[in-house]
């Protein structure tokens, strides 16, 4: 096999393959055997058919195409190997010559991966925020635990922001009740917006036994689909919190007083604080990276995948929001070039330990139990771009150990201090 390749663009190459037939006699002799358990002829069994009898009954040509069809992607494969042509997307494939029993040609156009130049990581220095702790933090820290600790009490007046109150509510669509469409005794935080859409700013003012009815998305229904709802203020209560004193801070934590309460909070935000050094570290490099390089994409793959997204959400016609999609999909292309770049360049491999680690951190995030997770993944399809986003993440904490990372006030960082200390794989093992 003789082949060339040819840029197009830096994300589109054209591929010339010319093959010998003695390379493509292998694929036609399969050809022939396809053919013949296909096709009946009286007085041959299927299978045993002669390739002269289906030559004359079907037609070589027919046989040569299913011989090409099935050959093509084995050339194109071994010719974009031995270019190392970086493939993403569909390949346009054109026959341009057949001469039987002599050779076989055609070209290939298809997009690759643009590539993308890296930086002496050693010479690049970023600038991350200062550690600092201010008394509004630790206010916010003591008043998170204070609402841990507070009570309700019923009060006799109107409701307001903040207060819960206990709702009865109907649902309704064209005036008839929705199945399943009522819910009595509920207790609402006022202002938590996390119920219906509008039950916020309807229960406002209203007083014990008061009725308001009000149009709404309905959660659980058809897309975008509204209806009414009713709601019901069958009793209004105010959270009491607890005194910011010392019998607070030995009744919400192991201190006796609460200035070794808000001592603690100094020591835990500090440590969350460096913690966000370490990512706002890697972000910037990220964004640093991106800003120096003008990483081009390929048009055809971002169509596609603009028009997948745009058709799962029923907007195919929607121009603005089709603008605002093709941005994110050429961001993120971007982001993930520059990524493979990197873990290119550093020869990354993941151990199935980093796997298991990285899982049992993100199932976490998600409040589910690692095995679990790791079924859902499975079920979903997403167990590779898991590994991608491992291998990514290793590659990119192997460059930010080669930059400077200082802070505002020009204090160098040392960043394997705050790398994360890793997961136990053992929690993925359910106990029996």
């Amino acid at each position: 096999m003789k082949s060339s390749v040819e840029v197009l663009s830096p994300t589109r190459v054209r591929l010339d393959v010319e093959v010998a037939y003695s390379e493509l006699e292998p694929h036609v002799a399969n050809a022939y055997k396809k053919v013949a358990a296909q096709v009946n002829i009286p007085g041959f069994r299927k299978g045993k058919i002669p390739a002269s009898m289906i030559d004359q009954r079907v037609g070589r040509g027919a046989v040569i195409d299913e011989a090409i069809n099935s050959a093509l992607p084995e050339f194109y494969g071994q010719a974009a190997r031995e270019h190392k042509v970086a493939v993403i997307g569909r390949p346009e494939v054109d026959v341009k010559e057949f001469v039987d029993n002599d050779k076989l040609v055609f070209s290939v156009e298809v997009d690759v991966r643009p590539e993308v130049k890296l930086p002496d990581f050693s010479k690049i220095t970023i600038e991350v925020d200062n550690v600092k702790v201010e008394d509004s933090d630790v206010e916010e820290q003591i008043d998170a635990l204070r609402t841990r600790f507070g009570t309700l009490t019923t009060v006799d007046r109107a409701v307001q922001m903040g207060d819960f109150a206990t709702l009865d509510m109907t649902a309704f669509i064209d005036g008839a009740e929705v199945d399943g469409g009522q819910a009595n005794d509920i207790s609402y935080e006022v202002g938590s917006d996390k119920m219906i859409d509008g039950l916020d700013e309807i229960l406002i003012g209203m007083n014990v036994g008061d009725v308001k009815q009000f149009e709404t998305k309905l959660v659980g229904q058809q897309d975008g689909e509204k209806g009414e709802v009713k709601a019901t203020v069958k009793a209004v209560k105010e959270r009491e919190l607890p005194p910011v004193d010392d019998a607070f801070a030995k009744l919400a934590s192991e201190f006796d007083t609460i200035a070794e309460l808000k001592a603690d909070f100094v020591v835990r935000l500090e440590r969350v604080k460096k913690m966000e050094q370490g990512a706002q570290a890697r972000d910037r490099l990220v964004e640093k990276l991106l800003a120096d390089n003008e990483i081009p994409v390929p048009d055809n793959l971002v169509e596609l995948e603009v028009n997948d997204h745009l058709e799962g959400e029923g907007r195919m016609e929607d121009a603005e929001h089709r603008a605002e999609v093709d941005g994110q999909v050429r961001a993120s292309l971007k982001s993930d070039f520059l990524l493979d770049a990197i873990v290119q360049a550093e020869d990354v491999q993941i151990t199935e330990i980093e796997l298991t680690e990285y899982l049992v951190r993100t199932s976490q995030r998600y409040g589910m139990a690692p095995q679990q997770f790791a079924e859902e993944l499975q079920k979903a399809g997403q167990i590779q771009q898991l590994v991608a986003e491992v291998t990514r993440a290793k590659a990119l904490a192997s460059v930010l150990g080669r930059i400077t990372v200082k802070d505002a006030s020009g204090k160098v960082i040392d960043l394997e201090e705050l790398a994360p200390k890793p997961a136990n794989p053992a929690d993925l093992v359910e106990e029996a």
